[in-house]
């Protein structure tokens, strides 16, 4: 039988992911009560943001983490690599960043979260409630004051001083709270799919520019997890004409052998991703803060999210923690974070824009269009440049550090 329960915290985050639990964790670490709600069962979930930036390692240094999280499986990219004209070359080099672990590692998102989740629970101050659904928002005197969600025990009244949205792209917090959206760029898709890795294979991760569309190898050690983009809306059209003529699609612009495109059986073994590049026009409301993709949505390009996300964290607590565990916070406390992570993500954002080959110059050159993104073309005749993408990949426009306990 479905019951009414309340309970009160300090501050409750709507979104066990990335963002969510890494700044559950730091405020519990920082002696601030705190409750993770997440709507999922479990973390089980495929094509999900799995790169780990050299950022996010050294905030796991940072923690104290980083041996026993490397002893999770993952894959090393010390450099990302492009095909262009029959040639591979490094587009972000990582081996000059100022840091301890110069790579990405490619790791399921499951296992990150079900670390991070693992050592949030070790505070007696953090607790995360698993298939708790975000049902609408409490509100006091113009004030946020906590989250109402549904569980399988029943209707749940979560009151706090802040509620903080980790919800990702499509955040349920930042829709109920009327928080503005800013869309920029022409949306595109990615179709998703698993291919095995074989002998013979090519040796690192790649991006590979095709005639019109991009493909990216991302290896997860015993698979490939793939991505071939699309432009926004045209799936249908592509599902209309059968699984074979897909085949032969990603056979036009992959570098593994066509026989291999087999394995994709049916329409039931891809997986669509929208991309969209958007931000909030403010990220907070008296009681209430948004981070990560429910404040920004960014595009797969780099594989940033997650590690932009891991910032927005590290900065808010860094921020939040000693207002909350005193009770003091205030307004100037929300619009400070935003003052911290505003400028790079906006950066960001703009050098996502930039990368895409979908520029006027472009369009208006038929072979440039048909061709690899300017980035690539710029960092094929300039090596240099490698160096540059690595420590904007890599660190990002501002890297945050943690907070000595």
């Amino acid at each position: 039988m479905s019951e009414t329960r309340e309970i009160h915290t300090a501050c409750v985050i709507a979104g066990a992911g990335p963002a969510g639990l890494m700044l559950g964790f730091l405020l519990a670490r920082a002696g601030v009560d705190v409750v993770v709600a997440e709507k999922h069962a479990d973390f089980l979930r495929d094509f999900r943001g799995d790169t780990i930036h050299p950022s996010t390692l050294e905030v796991m240094y940072e923690l104290g983490l980083i041996d026993e999280f490397l002893k999770l499986p993952h894959t090393r990219a010390p450099r990302l690599s492009a095909e262009m004209g029959g040639k591979t070359i490094t587009i972000a080099d990582f081996s000059r960043l100022p840091v301890r672990n110069r790579f990405i590692a490619f790791m399921p998102q499951w296992d990150f979260l079900n670390f991070l989740a693992a050592k949030a629970q070790s505070f007696p101050n953090f607790r995360l409630i698993m298939e708790a659904k975000v049902t609408k928002l409490l509100e006091e005197q113009g004030r946020v004051a906590g989250l109402g969600v549904e569980t399988s025990d029943g209707t749940l009244t979560i009151r706090s001083r802040l509620v903080v949205g980790a919800d990702g792209r499509n955040s349920v917090v930042r829709e109920k709270a009327e928080l503005v959206v800013e869309s920029f760029g022409v949306p595109s898709e990615v179709v998703w799919m698993k291919l095995s890795r074989q002998a013979g294979d090519p040796n690192e991760v790649m991006g590979h520019a095709g005639p019109r569309q991009g493909f990216v190898l991302i290896d997860r050690g015993d698979y490939w997890q793939c991505g071939y983009v699309i432009r926004k809306g045209t799936f249908a059209d592509i599902r209309e004409k059968g699984v074979e003529a897909f085949r032969r699609m990603v056979t036009d612009v992959s570098p593994l052998p066509a026989d291999r495109m087999q394995e994709i059986r049916s329409f039931d073994d891809t997986s669509l991703l929208t991309v969209r590049i958007d931000r909030l026009a403010r990220w907070w409301r008296p009681g209430l803060i948004c981070i990560g993709d429910a404040a920004h949505a960014m595009s797969p390009i780099g594989g940033v999210g997650v590690n932009l996300a891991i910032q927005d964290a590290v900065a808010a607590a860094n921020i939040l923690a000693h207002p909350l565990r005193e009770g003091r916070l205030a307004d100037a406390d929300l619009a400070a974070v935003e003052k911290r992570r505003g400028f790079p993500t906006k950066a960001t954002q703009k050098l996502q824009l930039m990368m895409r080959s979908s520029r006027r110059t472009d369009q208006a050159d038929e072979r440039k269009r048909k061709g690899p993104p300017a980035f690539i073309r710029g960092i094929a005749r300039w090596p240099v440049l490698a160096h540059l993408a690595g420590r904007l990949i890599g660190l990002g426009f501002r890297m945050e550090h943690v907070r000595p306990r």
